[in-house]
């Protein structure tokens, strides 16, 4: 697989992993061990203690980590020299143990939902839980690379990784309303994502029998955690105009293939817009940005040709007499939408290429 970045010889950072046997987690390991400037140091997991990664994984025969147990103290992980920690835990879990890992020092980037809000009711609203580490909750910052200032990360204990679709429908919406030209009326988002998106842990809804050859809806409308998020995103890009927020209904759907997230934005214009001129807008924001590939032509974004990479590729179209922007994007939802993402943020946190170690092409299309 093709790397971007300049490999040369500077020293390399102590990183650890928590919650490496979930599939994010594991992506994680993947790429952190191949990172030119990342040391996997400890690698946290509840089950699996004791166990040579190479032997759970096969597919990093090269490795030397022993998984340790999850339970292990922050100021264990501060002894053995890890600076920086990526949480790949499920909601709720590492906020409990986010004053921990803050007194030990370590700098953390978390891939689950638990710092991405910031008022604590509205993550009791989309997540059912208490949040156990509400303090920290303005202290986060939200790590959508391409739209974070690069000063906030660089300067950051504690980045809230973004969710998968909230990144997908993100980067297909913010260019259109922070140059004005979305009108009044709610954005219509449709989604499509692999089974992986629902994480490794065993659910009737998930096995193969039951969603293995069909396609089904599910927290349609205003429903879904990712919404908590993505309007805080757009609220917060959207400060520079005096239009009043958008409302976004979302309607994703399980479609039987194991990653991948293929969506689209319905965006109502407030006046007629050529698609030359949506192009031009959408082309300058994102000129300077290694992971996002806006189409050529008539080409619509794939989920096959960004799987496996941190890319997201992006196509528009103008219709219903140019009053209507509909923009498609399709990413990895473990790579660019988890833990490629994470260690994005973490390049620039180091003040390194943002692109550094990471895989901008897909696999094959096989």
């Amino acid at each position: 697989m093709k790397t971007t970045g300049r490999i040369d010889e500077a020293p390399t950072v102590a990183v650890g992993v928590l919650g490496a046997t979930g599939y994010s987690g594991i992506e994680l390991v993947r790429l952190l061990a191949a990172h030119p400037r990342a040391r996997l140091e400890v690698v946290g997991a509840r089950q699996q203690a004791g166990r040579p990664l190479r032997e759970v994984w096969p597919a990093l025969p090269d490795s030397t980590a022993i998984f340790e147990p999850e339970s292990l103290a922050a100021e264990t992980w501060a002894n053995r020299g890890v600076e920086v920690l990526f949480a790949a835990l499920p909601h709720g879990v590492f906020a409990a143990r986010a004053y921990e890992f803050r007194r030990a020092g370590i700098r953390v980037v978390d891939l689950s939902a638990d710092f991405r809000l910031r008022d604590a009711r509205e993550f009791e609203r989309r997540y059912h839980l208490e949040h156990p580490a509400a303090d920290l909750l303005g202290e986060a910052v939200y790590g959508l690379t391409e739209w974070t200032a690069p000063e906030a990360l660089a300067g950051a204990n504690l980045v809230a990784n973004p969710g998968c679709y909230a990144t997908a429908i993100l980067l297909a919406t913010l260019p259109a309303l922070t140059a004005d030209i979305a009108g009044h009326g709610p954005l219509i988002v449709s989604a499509l994502s692999g089974v992986s998106g629902a994480g490794r842990a065993a659910a009737l809804g998930t096995q193969f029998v039951e969603c293995g050859n069909g396609a089904a809806p599910y927290k349609v409308g205003e429903v879904h955690p990712h919404l908590g998020e993505i309007t805080q995103a757009l609220r917060s890009h959207r400060a520079v105009t005096a239009k009043e927020d958008n409302a976004v209904i979302f309607n994703p759907h399980l479609v039987p293939m194991a990653r991948g997230i293929v969506a689209n934005v319905a965006i109502p214009l407030a006046a007629p817009l050529r698609a030359e001129d949506a192009r031009a807008i959408y082309a300058d924001r994102y000129a300077r940005q290694p992971f996002v590939r806006l189409l050529e032509a008539d080409a619509l974004p794939e989920t096959r040709h960004v799987r496996g990479s941190n890319r997201c590729d992006l196509a528009l179209r103008v219709v219903a007499d140019a009053k209507l922007l509909l923009v498609f994007a399709a990413l990895d939802n473990l790579i660019k939408g988890a833990a490629g993402q994470a260690i994005q943020n973490w390049n620039v946190m180091q003040g390194w290429p943002q692109e550094l170690g990471l895989p901008r092409d897909g696999w094959t299309v096989a």
